[in-house]
């Protein structure tokens, strides 16, 4: 019945059927999820899971492991692009140190979730103990209970750990069961040297750990302290009734894994943009989803999302504010 309704109120708006393309299922995706065709958004949030990986010190990524670190001193000082956009759109913002191999002082702005500095090595172990895993997973559930309570409706994630796009990588490998090849990207800007070793060392990490398959194993044995972190806090989104905001390929990673756990979560996520990241398309595209934006962003920490809002923003107002045919006394289509 709501769908019909909302359909209706669509398509009865001054406008042809369907000529405002996305926004009109992103105003009934909106009216589903809030239970109306009256739907807003309340006092929405970014947060920004920070964390190390063990396997950055074989060299996937192009930059260095402590860039991790001086990035959340950049998120925490305001000088980072989510900080810009956030700044813009009104977008309240937090940071949170999920597994940051640093120690911060404690006067700063940061929500300490750390479970351990840094996951561990892949090449030499998995990434995370089942409690490990565990605890980044309930500290993620907790962040977002906390925002709930200000009344927050509408949440988005990004992330910042330099070796994370490797973790995605071998997630999206073995949740999907696809060559680790073809979920390779070039993350923070490989050149050719460098993206084939990168194939090499995630093809061994792969070839180490025969036989995992529950989503679970997969983000304990390949993924990343904040990647367990967002994966815990969408959760906590989806059971607090909120829209999730999906970035880049390492979010997409992480709503695909609490997608095979429980799949009604995918009609929360609105997913932002396509990124540059060579597999996200394939990714969203297996999701079944589509994409509000498409620039080329290969940033990560959220910043698609925080880019999209003002079109997620678009779409509720055009639904509470745009005249129908019959309140404009306009001659609709015969």
């Amino acid at each position: 019945m709501l769908a019909e309704q909302l359909q209706q109120t669509i398509d009865f708006k001054t406008k042809p059927l369907g000529a405002l393309g996305h926004l009109e299922y992103l105003a009934h995706k909106i009216g589903m999820v809030q239970k109306t065709v009256s739907p807003e958004l309340l006092n929405p949030h970014m947060v920004v899971f920070a964390a190390d990986h063990g396997i950055a010190t074989a060299g996937v990524s192009a930059y260095p492991q402590e860039v991790t670190y001086q990035m959340v001193m950049n998120f925490l000082g305001g000088g980072a692009a989510i900080n810009v956009f956030c700044r813009q759109h009104h977008i309240a913002i937090k940071i949170v140190d999920a597994g940051v191999n640093f120690d911060f002082p404690e006067d700063l702005e940061l929500i300490n979730k750390k479970v351990r500095k840094s996951s561990r090595n892949i090449l030499e172990e998995p990434a995370m103990t089942v409690e490990e895993y565990q605890q980044a997973l309930e500290n993620g559930r907790s962040v977002v209970a906390e925002i709930a309570e200000t009344g927050c409706n509408i949440i988005g994630f990004g992330e910042m750990g330099i070796g994370n796009t490797s973790a995605s990588s071998l997630m999206m490998s073995q949740l999907f069961d696809l060559p680790i090849v073809s979920c390779i990207g070039r993350g923070t800007g490989l050149n050719d040297d460098q993206l084939q070793n990168k194939i090499n060392i995630l093809s061994a990490a792969i070839e180490k750990y025969p036989g995992i398959s529950t989503p679970d194993d997969i983000v304990q044995t390949f993924g990343g302290l904040e990647i367990a972190q967002m994966i815990g806090a969408m959760e906590e989104a989806f059971r607090q009734n909120m829209l999730i905001m999906v970035d880049g390929f390492i979010a997409t990673v992480a709503v695909a894994t609490a997608w095979k756990k429980n799949p009604e979560i995918i009609n929360h996520c609105i997913f932002c943009h396509v990124s540059d990241e060579k597999a996200h398309l394939q990714l969203i595209g297996l999701l079944g989803q589509k994409a509000l934006l498409n620039l080329n962003l290969r940033l990560g920490e959220g910043t698609g999302c925080a880019l999209a809002y003002p079109l997620i923003q678009s779409a509720v107002n055009f639904l509470n504010e745009m005249s129908s045919f019959e309140d404009a006394h306009v001659s609709n289509k015969e």
